[in-house]
């Protein structure tokens, strides 16, 4: 059954077998036009939420993220590829910010 983290946040775990689950998140983050306050309260929800769910746990972490990440993936290697476009937002940088806390996995 879906449950509601927040307004911005929707979490739902799934039963694959005895021992497996997959939790999938489901997203809608404040675009670049809101106060850096929502944001920050967004991503802070956002990384309690992914720091409760057990490492075991098959994760799938959805929505729009309303970010860009740009093309420059020197500074964020682990989470990012080569192939991306354009260049990063600060809303980018929240994203790849959270991918990067150890604490958020």
């Amino acid at each position: 059954m879906p449950r509601p983290v927040s307004d911005r946040i929707m979490m739902m775990r799934l039963p694959l077998s005895k021992d497996n689950i997959a939790t999938i998140i489901s997203v809608y983050a404040p675009i670049m036009t809101n106060p850096d306050e929502s944001k920050e309260i967004f991503y802070n929800q956002l990384a309690s939420v992914l720091s409760g769910i057990p490492r075991r746990y098959k994760l799938l972490l959805i929505g729009d993220f309303n970010v860009r990440i740009g093309r420059d993936n020197g500074k964020w290697p682990l989470v990012m590829g080569k192939y991306g476009i354009g260049k990063c937002n600060s809303n980018g940088e929240l994203l790849l910010a959270l991918c990067c806390d150890p604490s958020s996995k």
